[in-house]
């Protein structure tokens, strides 16, 4: 499976705008927003690579049926999801599962997207979201990124 580590943090937050100047202010993030992988979830999301940490918000209009908006409305804003990268993404999941994991979603990019939408930044980006939300608080997801 070959773990390497945290890739970034997923946190579920109200106001992106106030939002992403919050941890740019603490942390010195620059974000890049990534609005297109998020609207048919009726969320806008930015990502800070550099910090690790994406933010997500329910769409004007969609504060109550977005994605993030049952999480939002029980919870608050925090951590939704953590995303772990691993050389061989399909390994890991299928270990996951083997272990009674079970997928929600996946997503892997081609290059044209990954080019026009995250500039162009990975040769791999790959990923498997797990619905461990009831195991340990937020949900896993298994990833293969991999840097050009």
């Amino acid at each position: 499976m070959n773990l390497r580590g945290i890739n970034r943090v997923i946190v579920a937050v109200r106001d992106i705008e106030k939002s992403k100047q919050y941890y740019s202010e603490l942390l010195g993030a620059n974000f890049n927003n990534a609005n297109w992988t998020g609207e048919n979830y009726g969320i806008n999301v930015a990502i800070s690579w550099d910090a690790g940490i994406e933010l997500c918000a329910p769409m004007k209009g969609r504060e109550n049926d977005s994605a993030v908006s049952q999480f939002l409305n029980s919870k608050g804003e925090g951590i939704l999801n953590v995303v772990f990268n691993y050389n061989d993404a399909a390994q890991a999941l299928s270990g996951a599962t083997a272990k009674g994991a079970k997928l929600s979603h996946s997503l892997d990019y081609t290059q044209e997207e990954i080019d026009a939408h995250l500039d162009a930044l990975f040769s791999k980006y790959e990923e498997h979201t797990l619905s461990t939300f009831g195991d340990c608080g937020f949900s896993i997801t298994i990833a293969q990124i991999t840097e050009k």
